[in-house]
């Protein structure tokens, strides 16, 4: 029923009482006060009605969106059991999503890293905010390959963990170190109607990628207003060795830029108040009348978010905060390096 049906039913009802109210007008004059507040008490269920079903349908967004990410994504609780997983990580692990609801995570981790894998998950208390881990994993009737996880850590209002959000991306042959999978006696227990998976050995460990010469004491402002998305963006700079300053507006970059000075700024384009291309454009601004100029990188969690519109405000680069974190690495790898051959040929 809509708002105005609901006014119109209530307005005949008032109609027929006040045809009424000549025989007891105290007693009508009662049940009218009470029918204007039943009125109002309906316009807001209908008004909070009309909230569920938006929420309902974001909900619903959300879930395909989750569903359908490109980016190999699960949800485990504190014991490593898998809560939710994407169509992504199934592909990844060759298993059908609804065999990896309700089983551990540590089934699809290489024998040689669970010990590792089950210190990491006792440690978690003790954590704080995102972690970067590396593992080898074990797809069904496949070759074992080397894994990077980003790890979002949610906790409930009483600070306890509640989850953990898990976004897995396969390492390349030129940033990982595997040893080649050999025969072991020591196999997953199959799930119903599945194959084993081979493990690779203990000593198949996965080195940090090797730092670029080019990123060597780096240093990269990151603005955004989302402090989960600084904290992620963080620890994945940090796991590379960079000198990360993060701040939460324009404002603020603005006056950690006269301290800072890095070599590459990374920006998100929808902030309050100062967005990221008035940020941009302020900052080349300053550089015409101050001289040297610092690279920059727009990011943003909107998939229609316009790259050109980016590129002639003045950034140098435009990613998607979907985007694989390594493509970051190279992004910045490759600015500085632009940069640098910028400046010798200035001295030539």
């Amino acid at each position: 029923m809509s708002d105005d049906s609901v006014r119109l039913h209530f307005q005949v009802i008032r109609q027929r009482i006040t045809a009424l109210q000549r025989e007891d007008a105290e007693a009508w004059r009662e049940i009218d006060a009470t029918l204007e507040d039943l009125q109002v008490i309906c316009e807001q269920m209908q008004t909070n009605l009309e909230a569920t079903e938006v929420i309902q349908d974001n909900l619903l967004y959300y879930r395909d969106l989750f569903a359908s990410c490109p980016i190999a994504y699960l949800v485990t609780n504190t014991d490593g059991v898998i809560l939710e997983a994407n169509r992504a990580i199934a592909r990844l692990l060759n298993i059908p999503e609804c065999y990896l609801v309700g089983n551990p995570l540590a089934m699809y981790v290489a024998e040689g890293d669970r010990s590792t894998f089950v210190t990491q998950l006792n440690q978690l208390d003790q954590s704080r905010g995102s972690q970067v881990w590396q593992m080898n994993l074990c797809p069904r009737d496949g070759q074992a390959f080397a894994s990077q996880w980003h790890i979002a850590i949610a906790r409930n209002l009483d600070g306890l963990i509640e989850s953990l959000r898990i976004g897995v991306y396969k390492l390349s042959p030129s940033q990982q170190v595997v040893s080649p999978i050999q025969p072991s006696e020591s196999r997953f227990a199959p799930l119903a109607g599945q194959q084993s998976l081979e493990t690779i050995p203990k000593e198949g460990r996965i080195p940090l990628s090797p730092l670029p010469h080019s990123l060597d004491c780096l240093r990269v402002l990151v603005v955004d207003d989302e402090a989960d998305i600084r904290e992620f963006i963080t620890t994945v700079f940090e796991s590379y060795g960079i000198d990360v300053k993060t701040v939460a507006s324009a404002a603020a970059a603005l006056e950690e830029l006269e301290q800072f000075h890095p070599d590459v700024l990374v920006s998100d384009i929808r902030m309050p108040g100062v967005d990221g291309y008035s940020l941009i454009r302020r900052i080349r601004a300053l550089e015409a009348g101050q001289g040297g100029h610092i690279p920059a990188v727009a990011l943003t969690a909107y998939l229609d978010e316009d790259r050109e519109k980016a590129l002639l405000a003045g950034y140098e680069a435009h990613l998607h905060k979907l985007t694989p974190p390594t493509k970051w690495i190279e992004m910045v790898s490759q600015l500085v390096g632009q940069a640098s051959d910028s400046d010798r040929d200035k001295q030539v």
